[in-house]
């Protein structure tokens, strides 16, 4: 039998990296969704049901194909920090995540012969107490824009970590040691 190809839903750079990395034999194809958030379910569900959501609308097209979808947030405090807006809102998420710890939650949805699984991975981040000065820098590098949290670890933000609590490339995008289990 021929080994099925996974479909990623994603237009992540990122995201494909990892694919890469571990040699998995993917194309991407993806659907912009409206992505609902329903309150009444933990962090880690919402996470997971916009994974589905992402998801879903390729199982019909891909029937003999793997379908991963993902979607990734930085937390802290319990608010979600999605993709800044702009550089202020940008500004203010760095401020925020200065000197303390956030939790990133990436869900994930795997469709596999039509059956949905769900599954996510959370990864605790502490930055270390950023000046003035190195939060302008960082903006004025634009690696924040469409980023959660307004950072990417990969990137320059690096230097801004002072521990990691789990697994780094879920805070990258997925969490490809869970992911691959899966698959």
């Amino acid at each position: 039998m021929k080994q099925s190809k996974i479909i990623l839903a994603s237009s992540s750079p990122r995201r494909k990296e990892l694919f890469e990395k571990y040699h998995l034999n993917y194309s991407v194809d993806f659907v912009d969704t409206d992505e609902v958030l329903d309150e009444n379910l933990t962090l880690f569900k919402r996470l997971e049901n916009i994974a589905i959501q992402k998801a879903k609308p390729l199982q019909e097209k891909y029937t003999h194909h793997t379908i991963v979808a993902a979607d990734t947030m930085v937390t802290f405090n319990q608010e979600m920090l999605g993709k800044p807006k702009d550089r202020s809102d940008a500004k203010r998420m760095l401020q925020m995540l200065s000197g303390h710890k956030q939790t990133v939650i990436t869900g994930v949805c795997v469709i596999k012969d039509q059956h949905i699984a769900s599954f996510s991975d959370a990864t605790d981040i502490l930055f270390k107490k950023l000046s003035e000065e190195e939060i302008e820098n960082y903006l004025d590098t634009n690696e924040w824009e469409g980023k959660a949290g307004a950072y990417a670890i990969q990137g320059k933000a690096s230097q801004f970590v002072e521990n990691i609590d789990g697994d780094l490339e879920n805070v990258i995008g997925l969490p490809m040691y869970k992911l691959l289990n899966y698959l």
